[in-house]
């Protein structure tokens, strides 16, 4: 079974005495948070991040199916065992925080923290962005003449400038032109397993001594009030589940770094 490609953030001349799994979202991969891994190990140098791309995304290639939120999990867990210590916080973004809640789920051993940023434990119709992004990207050529050319094309379906950029990361040189490194059959895959997996089991019953830390930006749908409610019922009940509303769109690592960096520095144990 492959091991997901990663990298270690850490303080300069500290070996950290806790490590932060940090998961991304779709299309994404682990470099995504790495501005906010580093600035973090700054403020809270006996901490260490892992920079993980999820499968069949970034350098995490060959992966066999299903590609699901389980699978993902799974992935994850191998990748504790490989690097031989067990991770003392998961952090999650939007699809990347439906597979540390699973992760969560089986209670592995030192975990103490799961960070869910502005993704839902909830069932939900495929709907959003990241899922119009699919047809988007398959309405377009398979290859380009250049970067700027997939961006123009993802910006006359309708996405902003800073999101193609974004996306464009995904490209790789072949044969002189550009071509898409993702399989959107997959992404397709991974995400139709995201919209129908239910967590809520988890938010009512963390796993002993886990404490769940729910953000949700305030420009963002992804975690609707109903949903938001229900976390916070939870967190009443349980006393280890808590909700924090962060000024900002979906992409909160981007609008809002000051924001999560300040969450995690002061609440990370």
């Amino acid at each position: 079974m492959p091991i997901l490609s990663h990298s270690h953030v850490s303080a300069p001349g500290r070996t950290p005495e806790r490590w932060l799994l940090v998961l991304h979202g779709i299309y994404g991969s682990g470099r995504n948070w790495g501005t906010i891994a580093r600035r973090l190990v700054e403020r809270r140098p006996e901490w260490g991040a892992v920079l993980t791309d999820l499968r069949m995304h970034g350098g995490s290639r060959g992966f066999a199916g299903p590609h699901t939120v389980a699978a993902s999990a799974g992935d994850v867990a191998a990748l504790a065992a490989h690097l031989g210590s067990e991770a003392a916080a998961v952090m999650g973004h939007s699809f990347g925080g439906k597979v540390g809640l699973t992760y969560a789920a089986t209670a592995p051993a030192g975990l103490r923290q799961v960070w869910v940023m502005d993704s839902t434990p909830a069932v939900r119709a495929p709907e959003g962005s990241a899922w119009r992004m699919i047809e988007a990207v398959r309405s377009l050529p398979p290859e380009f003449a250049s970067r700027a050319e997939a961006v123009q094309g993802l910006v006359e379906k309708g996405y902003d400038e800073g999101l193609g950029q974004w996306m464009a990361i995904n490209l790789e040189p072949h044969e002189g032109r550009y071509r898409w490194r993702i399989d959107m059959d997959v992404m397709e895959e991974m995400l139709r397993d995201f919209f129908r997996t239910d967590l809520w089991t988890t938010v009512a019953r963390p796993p002993e001594g886990v404490q769940l830390h729910f953000v949700k930006a305030t420009e963002s749908s992804t975690l609707e009030e109903s949903a938001a409610a229900r976390i916070e019922a939870a967190g009443a009940a349980t006393g280890r589940v808590f909700l924090h509303r962060l000024q900002g769109g979906h992409w909160i690592n981007t609008d809002n770094p000051e924001g999560v960096l300040d969450l995690l520095v002061e609440h990370l144990p």
